[in-house]
C-alpha cells in the first residue's frame, strides 16, 4: 500500500509542471513536465516532500538543475498537487540558454518564473560575469537583480562586444 502511495507520488510530482503562472513563458515552462534523476528519493507525505540526493539533475523546458541535493516542496489544489518551490542544495548550477548560474544554494519558484541564487552565487553569460550576495534571476524576462551586504559587494565584468555581434545581451 505504501509502494502504491509514493508511486502515486511521483507520478503527480511528473506531472507537477503544469501549474497556473502569471505571463506566458512560465506558463509554456509549466505545462511542461519536470525531469529528475538521482542517486535516491526520499518522499514524506506529512511534509509534502520528496528530496532527491547524489548528482541530481532536473530538467524543465529551457531551464536545467543540477546540485548534490534537491528538495521540492508541493501542495494540494483542487485535489492536484502542485509544486511550490524547488530548492537545490550544494554545487548548484542553473542553465538556462547561453546563461549560467552557480551558487552553494538555489531556490527555483516556477510560478514566479525566477531563480533566487545565494551562497556565493555567479552567473555566467559568454564572457561575461556578474556576483554578489543574492542574485535574483526572473526567467521569463531576462531580468537580473544582485544585491549586496557590507562584506560582499556586486562585481560585474563585462566584456565589449565587437560591431555585427548581438551587444544588447548582459547578465
Amino acid at each position: 500500500m505504501m509502494t502504491r502511495g509514493i508511486l502515486t507520488f511521483v507520478l503527480c510530482l511528473a506531472f507537477a509542471g503544469m501549474v497556473i503562472a502569471a505571463d506566458s513563458g512560465s506558463v509554456e515552462r509549466n505545462k511542461q513536465p519536470i525531469h529528475i534523476k538521482s542517486n535516491m528519493l526520499t518522499t514524506d507525505s506529512d511534509k509534502q516532500t520528496a528530496t532527491f540526493t547524489g548528482k541530481v539533475v532536473a530538467r524543465q523546458a529551457d531551464v536545467t538543475i543540477y546540485c548534490d541535493r534537491m528538495i521540492i516542496y508541493y501542495s494540494e489544489k483542487d485535489k492536484q498537487q502542485e509544486v511550490d518551490k524547488i530548492e537545490g542544495f550544494g554545487n548548484v548550477r542553473v542553465l538556462q540558454a547561453d546563461k549560467i548560474g552557480l551558487g552553494g544554494h538555489g531556490i527555483y519558484l516556477s510560478k514566479e518564473g525566477k531563480i533566487i541564487l545565494d551562497d556565493n552565487p555567479k552567473v555566467y553569460q559568454g564572457e561575461d560575469e556578474v556576483s554578489g550576495k543574492v542574485i535574483t534571476y526572473f526567467l521569463d524576462t531576462e531580468r537580473s537583480e544582485v544585491t549586496s551586504d557590507p562584506d560582499t559587494r556586486v562585481m560585474a565584468i563585462i566584456h565589449p562586444k565587437e560591431k555585427g555581434k548581438d551587444g544588447n545581451k548582459k547578465p
